[in-house]
């Protein structure tokens, strides 16, 4: 300040005072050049206009001096690093008296809306309470409310001579307070529901589908009020809903109870219940658009795991609720049509084509493979089927294709099939959509474009997302769903004998010959493949089974489990771990047959995996019991695989994942 002002005098004394003299002598010496006889008059003017300039500037200076004094008497109240800081700060900063009078200000106090500032008492400008001598901290902080802005005063209390005075910095929230309630926004949630089953029961019960219909829009309409949230139908018997983060948790906590309620309505007398399909998606820092999307995939997931299920998407994780009744049988050929097409369109692009099933394949795994290699080599494809020549089915079925010029090295093992892959080639998985159930994991980590076409619940979302994702699960089998599309696709009489009897024997082992999940497409499709030359007398040799595998059945069935007086769990003969995955599964559907048992489970150690087998009657979802090992497969036939562990070990576990089903809040 000092420097400033020496700097002024120095200006004014040097160059403006001479100056102004100058103008001023000058203007009077042509005023009484022009006007001689008026002479003294001119000189008193502009002696006076001279005077007058000097009083202003010493006036100007004078008040200067003042503002230099009061700023240096409040510096001392301030270390010298403090009072730079608030005094260029780019909030207003006050500094008040004990009287609470503003005696200091800085220059963005300016921007409070107030036209005087000092000398004029804080609570005039905003209501505020000041620390007092009961009050221990020497710093505190509180809101206050200036015209509509809002403000954070931090006020720090100091002592100067004996004087008490209070520093008061205030930051404008308001702008915080927007980008909170914008952040609250973010923290919507998207839902979508679809009632998934009703207009499949309308076959059923047509007259009463109106009042069963409103009766699940009251259920769903009030679940989403109790959160105040926001549900529209944007098609019929199809939701989209809009709720608070918080009330996701609240959702998960119960386990989306809303299952339950809409579980509970019948349609008319009928006994099937009516069930939702839920999709939720969370992700921080993602516009309500974006969730949307996201959603709608985790919806897609839940239909594809058969419906009666909500499933939430959350950053780097996917959690399942529900899942408690078994598919209906709806989907129409047009989806296998447009499937048809686009799989020729990815076919012919693609430098080859490697079809796979899942390990230890069985007759289902192996039909649809077969039924994919005839759809590619339709279409001009180089095709191979990776499998494991060490298994019986395997074996078996590749026989009946010896002497067959067109499968000449067709059938190949994982390390012969990862020499196959090259940039643009194409690989297609059957029967599976679970990575750690695959033939080769590392033959799927090494191609980019990928296809699923499976029957079974999806558990999880793709490592490598699929160009292509075909998940029927209301489909028997996935040797029907290839069996349709190569319908939908390829002229008739397409299929070799071989070829068809493949499929159909994919068929008649996951319907245990049409006893079981057999709907009408199943028939159809039967009756397709028939119409090729498959029939059941050219297949049973497959089915039949060896003496010898027929005593390790009948040691296999000595010791056996009645868990929870409802499920048969076998896992050992003669105190010696059984070996055989593929007789396991067998020994898991004979168990069915036992009385008051509604599940049976097998478990089969093999090298340093244990193997399990679930089978059930469909009143219990072993598919969900199973997905605790991260296992999977459908309502009533799932498996796992657990590594790493023993027979033991694994049936510890297995019965607290079907305790943990069966009494969820135990």
């Amino acid at each position: 300040m000092k420097n400033k002002k020496f700097t002024l005098l120095k200006v004014f004394f040097g160059f403006l005072l001479p100056l102004i003299s100058l103008v001023t002598m000058g203007t009077g010496y042509v005023l009484v050049w022009k006007f001689p006889d008026k002479f003294i008059p001119i000189i008193i003017a502009c002696v006076c206009l001279y005077l007058a300039i000097l009083i202003i500037f010493a006036i100007l200076v004078s008040l200067g001096k003042s503002k230099i004094e009061e700023f240096a008497k409040k510096r001392p109240l301030l270390n010298a690093t403090m009072y730079d800081k608030i005094y260029n700060a780019k909030e207003p900063a006050l500094v008040c008296d004990e009287n609470h009078k503003i005696i200091w200000a800085n220059r963005f106090a300016t921007s409070l809306p107030t036209k005087k500032i000092l000398g004029t008492d804080v609570n005039d400008i905003f209501k505020y309470k000041f620390m007092d001598e009961t009050m221990t901290k020497r710093q505190k902080e509180e809101d206050v409310t200036i015209e509509g802005e809002v403000y954070s005063v931090e006020e720090t209390e100091i002592f100067a001579s004996k004087e008490r005075y209070y520093l008061l910095y205030l930051r404008n929230k308001t702008r915080q307070a927007e980008l909170e309630e914008l952040k609250k926004n973010k923290d919507k949630i998207v839902a979508y529901i679809v009632v998934d089953n009703l207009e499949a029961l309308l076959q059923f019960e047509q007259e009463n589908y109106r009042e069963t219909a409103a009766k699940v829009e009251r259920v769903i309409r009030s679940w989403a009020e109790g959160v105040n949230g926001i549900l529209k139908e944007y098609e019929k018997d199809k939701y989209i809903f809009i709720f608070n983060m918080e009330d996701l948790e609240k959702f998960m906590a119960d386990e989306f109870s809303i299952l339950n309620k809409v579980r509970d309505i019948r349609l008319g007398s009928g006994s099937i219940p009516v069930t939702l399909s839920i999709g939720v998606a969370k992700k921080t820092d993602a516009d309500l658009a974006e969730k949307e999307k996201l959603a709608h995939v985790a919806l897609d997931m839940a239909l594809q795991r058969g419906g009666d299920q909500a499933v939430v998407k959350l950053e780097e994780e996917v959690h399942f609720y529900g899942g408690l009744t078994n598919a209906v049988q709806k989907r129409t050929k047009v989806r296998a049509r447009v499937v048809a097409g686009e799989l020729e369109n990815r076919i012919r692009r693609a430098s080859n084509v490697i079809v796979m099933a899942h390990s230890y394949p069985d007759y289902d795994a192996l039909g649809a493979s077969i039924g994919i290699a005839r759809f590619a080599k339709y279409h001009g494809a180089k095709v191979n089927i990776v499998t494991n020549f060490k298994n019986i089915n395997a074996v078996k079925m590749i026989k009946d294709f010896e002497g067959i010029d067109e499968y000449r090295n067709v059938f190949v093992d994982a390390s012969k099939g990862l020499d196959l892959v090259r940039t643009e080639t194409l690989l297609i998985v059957v029967d599976v959509n679970n990575v750690n159930m695959f033939e080769s994991k590392e033959l799927a980590k090494m191609v980019d474009n990928i296809i699923i076409i499976d029957h079974h619940r999806q558990i999880a979302e793709f490592e490598n997302e699929p160009i292509i994702s075909y998940i029927e699960t209301s489909a028997s089998s996935a040797s029907e769903i290839v069996a349709e599309i190569i319908e939908q696709a390829l002229p008739m009489q397409t299929l070799l004998i071989q070829e068809a009897n493949a499929l159909y024997a994919g068929i008649l082992l996951d319907t245990k010959n049409f006893q079981k999940n057999a709907g009408t497409k199943t028939h159809a499709a039967a009756m397709f493949l028939k119409d090729n030359g498959a029939s059941y007398e050219n297949v049973q040799d497959l089915f039949k089974t060896s003496i010898a595998e027929y005593k390790k059945n009948a040691s296999f069935g000595e010791k056996i489990e009645i868990y929870r007086n409802c499920m048969a769990i076998a896992f050992n003969a003669h105190g010696k771990d059984l070996t055989d995955k593929i007789l396991a599964a067998k020994v898991a559907d004979s168990l069915l047959e036992l009385e008051d048992v509604f599940a049976s489970f097998t478990l089969v150690q093999i090298d340093n995996t244990v193997h399990i087998s679930a089978r059930s009657n469909g009143t219990i979802n072993v598919q969900l019991i199973l997905e605790r090992f991260k296992g999977g497969g459908r309502f009533e036939a799932a498996g796992a695989q657990v590594k790493s562990t023993t027979v033991a070990d694994v049936l510890v576990e297995l019965k607290k994942a079907i305790d943990k089903y069966i009494d969820p809040e135990g």
